[in-house]
């Protein structure tokens, strides 16, 4: 077989390979989508079916008529916006300043804020509540947004990739009389876009999924995130495989949507990072 053939054999099978774990990774979502748009008790038979047999919106109407799911809709959106947004502002500011500033101990605090990677979330989550009820922010959005507005692994992202700016830029703007902000906002900051963007995602997509810090913080029904409703609606539904379903694709389609739109930046910010840091 000549070298054209065997390559273009190996092509194929690579790509069916491919091909063939894209269809095992879609198909519980293809699925989810399917059970959602089925009639009341039809995901039940045995065997299930795949598709439904006549397309219906009601598990979506009774979601947003009955349950309130649409009010924890907007609890997540608030929150998640919030988080991301003042999560890239301080841990912009912070690896820049890990990253370009000279100041005593720097390196000694970076590397103890390194160390903290290691400590699990769970081991946190009794002192940061205490900590949130002395500041009486439990039973508050601001008890979820405050603890997620910064993080190390935003900071040692940020760090790794402003490290690549070079220091004359920086200089250069010293001299011509620009302060440490204005050198920030103004020249920095348009650098950093690509990781800001991969950054703002990681963050968005994590405030949203986010579940047991806010079951733990949140107390009034009022103020649960999605994923915290659609637990809650899931022990007065358990067998209504439709209508949690229906909750499912509607907290799942925003992250996956937004992953979709940025894909391009967020691999691009990733990518880059990990070759100049």
């Amino acid at each position: 077989m000549s070298l054209v053939g065997r390559t273009r054999r190996e092509a194929l099978q690579v790509n069916g390979a491919l091909l063939v774990l894209a269809a095992l990774s879609l198909a519980p979502l293809l699925w989810m989508l399917s059970v959602s748009l089925m009639a009341r008790g039809e995901a039940s038979h045995f065997p299930p079916p795949f598709l439904p047999a006549r397309a219906t919106l009601d598990s979506y109407r009774e979601l947003f008529g009955s349950t309130g799911i649409g009010r924890n809709f907007g609890n997540s959106l608030l929150v998640s916006l919030a988080i991301t947004v003042l999560s890239l502002l301080l841990n912009t500011m912070a690896g820049y300043a890990f990253a370009k500033l000279r100041f005593a101990g720097r390196e000694r605090l970076f590397q103890l804020l390194l160390a903290a990677l290691v400590v699990p979330a769970q081991v946190a989550m009794l002192p940061l509540f205490l900590l949130m009820k002395q500041l009486g922010l439990v039973n508050s959005f601001w008890g979820v947004i405050v603890p997620a507005m910064a993080s190390v692994f935003g900071i040692f992202l940020v760090r790794q990739y402003a490290r690549s700016i070079p220091d004359e830029l920086i200089e250069a703007a010293r001299i011509d009389g620009a302060g440490e902000l204005r050198i920030f906002f103004q020249v920095v900051l348009p650098l950093l876009k690509p990781v800001l963007v991969t950054l703002a995602t990681f963050t968005f997509m994590g405030a949203w999924n986010d579940f047991m810090w806010p079951l733990i913080v949140l107390t009034d029904q009022e103020h649960y995130t999605l994923p915290v409703a659609l637990a809650a609606l899931s022990r007065e539904h358990i067998m209504d495989v439709e209508l949690m379903m229906a909750g499912a694709v509607v907290t799942v389609l925003p992250v996956l949507v937004l992953f979709l739109a940025l894909q391009r930046y967020y691999m691009q910010g990733l990518l880059l990072g990990s070759v100049k840091g």
